[in-house]
């Protein structure tokens, strides 16, 4: 699998049921989301903005994609959690299946990101990404074309400690 494979198998609107321990809290957190990923075109002028700020020409990223949230967490009276962000892939021409993933919204923190991805031999995409105060590390693979799982983990800036650790299933919504 490719980084155009895996986005294209992506694309669709998914249930999520994740499950965090945020170790820092000693606090388990179950969240519920809707996950809607819809493909952009490379002419969208939000990937060409994200594109400038980062110096990538546009015949360097392929698949470019929007996904947009909206969850509910048992932690407390929290309420709804949702947002979007714009994602943008530029594969590594000199390394097979691996390259940048470009976001105007990071994981960890509420920022423009360009982490690091690879896809491995069974179809996984791992995701690093450093940011100010956290690093974050994500994987994801496909257990059947409507269901994927999903483990995140947000470690100190150093790498060196895991704050928070998360586990997610999410199975495709047909029919909406």
């Amino acid at each position: 699998m490719d980084i155009q494979e895996f986005v294209a198998n992506s694309i669709g609107r998914w249930r999520s049921q994740r499950s965090a321990h945020h170790l820092a809290f000693g606090h388990f957190e179950a969240i519920t989301s809707e996950i809607e990923i819809i493909d952009l075109a490379v002419s969208d002028p939000a990937v060409i903005e994200l594109c400038q700020a980062y110096r990538i020409e546009s015949d360097e990223i392929v698949s470019p994609f929007r996904m947009s949230w909206e969850g509910q967490s048992d932690w407390e009276d929290s309420e709804a959690a949702k947002g979007t962000c714009i994602l943008v892939p530029v594969p590594d021409r000199t390394q097979p299946n691996s390259g940048k993933l470009l976001r105007d919204r990071g994981y960890a923190e509420e920022m423009a990101a360009a982490g690091e991805y690879h896809l491995t031999a069974d179809g996984t995409f791992v995701l690093t990404t450093a940011y100010d105060r956290a690093a974050a590390e994500e994987k994801i693979w496909f257990v059947n074309p409507n269901v994927r799982c999903r483990v995140s983990l947000i470690k100190t800036s150093a790498g060196t400690g895991v704050v928070t650790a998360s586990f997610s299933s999410e199975i495709r919504q047909t029919g909406s």
